[in-house]
């Protein structure tokens, strides 16, 4: 039986966990999750049916204050799941030093077959039971975006916090990747995307690596397979290419295409719209199954789209010489021992897809000091976003980096990532106090 996530991140977190030389009461702690709240909260529809649905929110470390993360809509979504994407967002803000502890929401619904009104009343309902047990607030818990929501949703979670707590000032800071008009803050949308290739580009820039691999320096010219096409894959295809790389072919669930001299997302996006497919796209060979497209030779591949993609099975005939993790838990644990036998660098999720985590980071700052960024400063918000992302993930890649240098027994950048977080953390549990 394949392992779960959960069970991936626990064997990655222990691997690193071994040559950290802490203690094992500090290690368990770090490890466990602090708490897991499951509730369910009736839906009725107009043909007077009621409905249960089944919701949790996990908060997996509270060393910092508040706690972050997204709320995920998914059927298929369920506690162990929500408990290791918690876990890894606290080892990811630990990661790029943004001082919250990691959590999780997860409602089990398919956003797709839901209607708008369906889906607010869901949302709204959500939100009021978070509030009722103080699980959402600017200094208690403070969720995000996660695969089945987006802006709309952010919006419905903010306006519904403030009908609970009137007057209070600070109240728009519940909840990060809300519309720029309510709150939010410019370049969050495609925050995810843009770490994903800040994290490349610096990866890139490591000569030695680029040479070990038979790379090139830099990302002109890079064959790039994303797979997954929603916000995180479209942005991160973006911005590939402005960077002179060419994506040579897209994955999504009925199936790839593939062209060699490269594909224009907007395009891509256009025939999508219009096709309600992305196969057929004219000048690309299409694939029926969308798994092929991750066996493609290239030089960088891109997982985008869930958990559990890249797996014993198809690791053996994965030919990057680059994975950049952009979903969360894309490769099972046997998979990534497979990738560190063939010295393919894998870029780990816990770094590459920090961006969000990051620039909603920002978002929260803003929401609480209520001015806008480069109000005061002098530049607009949008540059002053993109540079202090830029800047965070290069300096995470070189911590990450030095740790590798320090303990070379790890031999590999997840291990490496990890054993960082590990480390940040239990300095905060020690400035606590809680452990002599």
């Amino acid at each position: 039986m394949p392992r779960s996530l959960e069970d991936n991140v626990n064997f990655y977190f222990d691997r690193a966990a071994g040559s950290s030389g802490h203690p094992k009461g500090l290690l368990d702690q770090i490890r466990a999750c602090n708490g897991v709240h499951a509730f369910q909260f009736p839906l009725r529809h107009a043909d007077g049916r009621i409905e249960v649905v089944r919701a949790w929110r996990a908060e997996h470390s509270h060393h910092r204050l508040p706690t972050k993360g997204g709320i995920r809509y998914s059927a298929a979504v369920d506690e162990s799941e929500v408990k290791a994407l918690a876990a890894l967002m606290t080892y990811k803000c630990a990661v790029v030093d943004v001082p919250f502890g990691g959590a999780k929401g997860a409602v089990q619904v398919d956003p797709h077959a839901r209607s708008v009104e369906e889906l607010e009343r869901i949302t709204r309902r959500y939100t009021h039971e978070l509030a009722k047990r103080n699980l959402i607030g600017p200094g208690l818990d403070v969720p995000a975006p996660d695969a089945g929501t987006g802006e709309r949703e952010m919006a419905w979670v903010a306006d519904t916090y403030a009908a609970f707590n009137p007057g209070q000032l600070d109240a728009m800071a519940c909840v990060t990747g809300k519309p720029v008009t309510e709150g939010g803050i410019r370049g969050r949308k495609e925050a995810t995307g843009r770490g994903l290739v800040y994290a490349l580009k610096e990866a890139c820039s490591q000569a030695d690596d680029m040479k070990a691999l038979g790379l090139p320096v830099g990302l002109e010219g890079k064959r790039i397979v994303v797979q997954g096409f929603g916000n995180v894959g479209y942005y991160t295809a973006k911005l590939c290419r402005e960077q002179g790389a060419r994506v040579i072919a897209i994955a999504v669930p009925e199936g790839a295409i593939v062209d060699a001299t490269g594909l224009d997302e907007d395009a891509v996006i256009a025939h999508r719209k219009a096709t309600r497919s992305i196969l057929g796209f004219a000048g690309a060979t299409s694939l029926a199954r969308s798994t092929d497209a991750l066996e493609i030779d290239c030089d960088v591949l891109v997982p985008a789209a869930l958990e559990n993609q890249l797996t014993a099975d198809n690791a053996p005939r994965v030919r990057a010489r680059i994975i950049l993790e952009g979903a969360n838990g894309p490769t099972t644990a046997e998979a990534d021992e497979i990738f560190r036998a063939k010295g393919t660098l894998v870029i780990p999720d816990i770094y590459a897809n920090a961006g969000g985590v990051t620039v909603s980071y920002f978002e929260w700052l803003k929401n609480l000091s209520h001015v806008r960024f480069g109000r005061l400063e002098g530049p607009d918000e949008l540059r002053t976003v993109n540079s202090g992302l830029e800047r965070t993930m290069a300096i995470a890649y070189q911590e990450i980096r030095e740790t590798l240098g320090r303990q070379p027994g790890l031999q590999y950048l997840r291990t490496a990532a990890f054993l960082t977080a590990i480390n940040k953390v239990a300095r905060a549990y020690l400035e606590l106090g809680i452990f002599p």
